[in-house]
């Protein structure tokens, strides 16, 4: 156990609800015997509601800064406008004076001001655009710095290289990355990527794992003699280029009534028209966003979890985001693309689910269709995913060795 006195500030420029990842090493942390302040700025109002919910539980110190529209909404649209003003410097090639900085975080001059005024013995920043405010704040305090990369950052987005938004993220992570004590990955494949841009780093991964389930499988939902057959699938946003495209293709080979596809995640009306026109005998569900310690349960009525990673941009093939061990939580079955990491993913855990290669609908279709047919299969492979968060991947084992790396970087 270390000395309480240390204080450890994590940094993020958008809102606790929307990092999961965030929430819950602020926790770990604070159960360690940490003291644990938290810099983030607004993103969006549904995120705002459920941020009261995290904050009434949260025995860290949290600290809202850049405003929002519900609070200080005068600094909040003075900090769209100078976002604004970056980005368009940025745009034609001016990158020095902080313009890189400031366009990748609408409130980073507060939370850079944020974070020097919170003296502490690390800084771990949790997104690219809270990067340069960690550094900066080690530096300025003669501390520790840290970086959180839940993705690939420079091929997030796009894989040209010659892109406003690849020469930002290679120009931001080259000028602070060398400077970090320490650096975490959200997936085995990103560490890699990582280490062969900065050897000297030495990226540790930790992944996207949840506490281990507190119901039993016999809480959930048994589908052995029901003949209604349900697919999930979850993310912040619901929309185009996701893979659901591929899920609606095999849905509409199948053409079964009896099964139905359910997406919880903010969807337009726009994009609820555009995924109903695949089929008209599919049965869509569309639910609004939940808390995020909301789903697990919500999760487990179903029957299939569906992981639809593309391989493109790169981000994307070598990501393993925390779909897939939402769904092992939840003890449901995993359906997932055949990406790089995701592939490496199932192969290390074969009983708790299938792969079919991305983009191929027909091949999706036979594997809903196998568990169709095969509910002591689906059964099986629900139970072994439900036993594997309970037994080997949970946080409990992944936050112990997080604690680790800041006991050794603190020594």
């Amino acid at each position: 156990m270390v000395n309480s006195m240390f204080r450890i500030v994590l940094i993020s420029s958008g809102q606790p609800s929307v990092n999961p990842r965030l929430v819950k090493e602020a926790d770990a942390l604070v159960s360690a015997g940490f003291e644990v302040h938290v810099i983030y700025s607004f993103w969006n109002a549904w995120a705002y509601e459920f941020d009261k919910k995290i904050f009434s539980e949260a025995q860290w110190e949290r600290h809202l800064v850049g405003g929002s529209p519900f609070q200080n909404k005068r600094q909040y649209l003075y900090t769209k406008a100078r976002y604004k003003a970056a980005n368009f410097f940025l745009k034609r090639g001016i990158s020095q004076f902080d313009i890189a900085e400031m366009s990748k975080g609408r409130a980073y001059c507060e939370m850079l001001q944020k974070a020097i005024s919170l003296k502490a013995d690390i800084y771990i920043a949790h997104n690219l655009a809270a990067l340069p405010v960690a550094v900066k704040a080690a530096k300025f305090h003669k501390a520790k710095c840290s970086f959180d990369a839940e993705d690939f950052h420079r091929k997030e987005v796009t894989d040209d290289e010659n892109s406003i938004y690849y020469k930002q993220c290679k120009y931001l992570e080259d000028k602070y990355l060398p400077h970090l004590d320490y650096m975490t990955a959200a997936s085995p494949l990103i560490a890699v990527e990582y280490k062969k841009l900065y050897p000297q780093l030495n990226p540790i991964t930790i992944n996207n794992l949840f506490t281990s389930p507190e119901l039993t499988f016999q809480n959930h939902k048994s589908k052995i003699k029901n003949q209604k057959f349900d697919l999930f699938w979850f993310s912040q946003t619901v929309g185009k280029n996701r893979g659901l495209e591929d899920v609606l293709k095999a849905l509409s080979i199948l053409n079964n009534s009896t099964i139905s596809l359910h997406l919880l995640g903010n969807a337009s009306i726009e994009i609820k028209t555009y995924l109903q026109s695949f089929s008209k005998t599919t049965d869509i569900h569309f639910y609004e966003p939940i808390p995020p310690d909301d789903i697990f349960e919500f999760a487990s009525q179903f029957d299939i979890g569906l992981a639809l990673e593309q391989n493109t941009p790169y981000n994307r093939d070598i990501c393993l985001t925390n779909k897939i061990f939402t769904y092992l939580t939840s003890g449901l079955a995993v359906v997932a693309s055949e990406t790089s990491a995701q592939k490496q993913f199932i192969n290390s855990y074969p009983n708790i689910g299938k792969l079919y290669p991305v983009g191929n609908a027909e091949a999706l279709a036979q594997i809903i269709n196998y568990y169709y047919h095969n509910k002591e299969a689906l059964q099986k492979a629900k139970m072994e995913s439900f036993n594997l968060a309970k037994n080997e991947l949970n946080w409990e084992k992944e936050s112990a060795k997080l604690e680790e790396i800041i006991n050794t970087v603190l020594v």
